[in-house]
């Protein structure tokens, strides 16, 4: 059976903020819904990707905030960042992680630039939403088998 991961819900503080936010990153806007003061739904989805993210008021109990490392992978990080920085994005120098597989949690075991020999899963950038939502670019040019 197949599964796939479809939405992740983002809690904001500022539901038209944030729908300001990621539209102005070029993100296509899918669905704007609101049923009442107490319930909205508005979805966007990264360009090229097949899952979206979801906030709105009365669909999460977590903090504006809350949630960290949501991952977007891209084929040219250089190029990635440089289109969010143009739309605005305040996104990080480009690093790799120290011990080589994957970021560490915060900014620990960082080091400056890209991955030495550009190898694939290696090299990342990040950014914030206005609530702290924090998100990863991560290169791929060559996916592992099976992925």
């Amino acid at each position: 059976m197949d599964m796939k991961l479809e939405v992740v819900v983002i809690p904001v503080s500022d539901v038209d903020q944030a729908k300001n936010f990621y539209e102005s990153l070029g993100w296509r806007l899918d669905a704007d819904f609101a049923v009442s003061d107490d319930f909205r739904v508005v979805q966007l989805t990264p360009p090229g990707s097949e899952a979206s993210i979801i906030f709105g008021t009365g669909l999460t109990t977590a903090a504006p905030g809350f949630v960290q490392g949501l991952q977007l992978t891209v084929y040219d990080i250089e190029e990635a960042r440089q289109e969010l920085l143009d739309h605005g994005a305040d996104v990080s120098e480009i690093f790799h992680d120290a011990g080589g597989i994957f970021h560490h949690a915060g900014t620990e075991q960082r080091l400056a630039g890209p991955h030495p020999e550009r190898a694939d899963y290696g090299s990342f950038a990040s950014f914030e939403d206005p609530d702290g939502n924090g998100w990863m670019l991560q290169e791929i040019k060559k996916r592992a088998p099976g992925r």
